[in-house]
Order: structure tokens, then C-alpha cells, then sequence
């Protein structure tokens, strides 16, 4: 799994994966049709997200040794969310970095 080289790239992975949860969310709405609510991940993932977009953008986001705060939740719900692959990278980024001097790549 390779990291992203810049900030600009890190940023629009997090985008992608905001778009990913609004598109599974709305699958799952469509599916349902009302019969029950979105899975209870949904929600705590989504403003996980957003939070981490939103702390990107003000300048107050700072990389982490630990976990970012959506991911066990992520991890225990992975069968059912498509771009799981994609949190993990985000969460793999947040803790070790950008790969700035190509080092994820063999």
C-alpha cells in the first residue's frame, strides 16, 4: 500500500473517501427504501471524515503515531464498506507521513 507524495494528494484521498461513504450511503437508502436506517458506522465514519478534511483545510490537522479515531470502527465494519482499503491508506499516511522521497516503492 503506498502513501502519498505531497499534501495535495493526502487531501484528495480524504476527499475520495467523503464522496465514497455519500455514494454508499445513498446506495444503501436506495436499497432499503426506507425499511431501516444506514448502518450504525455510517454516521461516526463519515463526521470522522469530515473532521479530518475539515482540520486539513484549517491548518490545524498534525500526524499521529496512533490510529486515526474512525478506524477501529472502520476495521470492524471493513466487510461492509468498499473503500476500506482506502481508510486504511489514509490511516497508514496519518501515521507515518507522506512518502516525499518515494519510499513505498519497490
Amino acid at each position: 500500500m503506498t502513501r502519498p507524495q505531497t499534501a495535495e494528494a493526502y487531501a484528495e484521498l480524504v476527499r475520495q473517501a467523503l464522496f465514497e461513504a455519500e455514494d454508499l450511503r445513498a446506495c444503501l437508502e436506495r436499497e432499503v427504501q426506507g425499511r431501516q436506517s444506514a448502518p450504525v458506522f455510517l454516521d461516526p465514519l463519515q463526521d470522522g471524515l469530515k473532521a479530518l478534511y475539515e482540520s486539513m483545510k484549517d491548518g490545524s490537522y498534525g500526524w499521529g503515531r496512533e490510529d486515526l479515531p474512525f478506524m477501529s470502527l472502520a476495521r470492524k465494519h471493513a466487510l461492509q464498506i468498499p473503500f476500506a482499503n482506502l481508510l486504511e491508506q489514509i490511516n497508514l499516511t496519518h501515521r507515518k507521513g507522506l512518502d516525499v522521497e518515494g519510499e513505498d516503492k519497490w
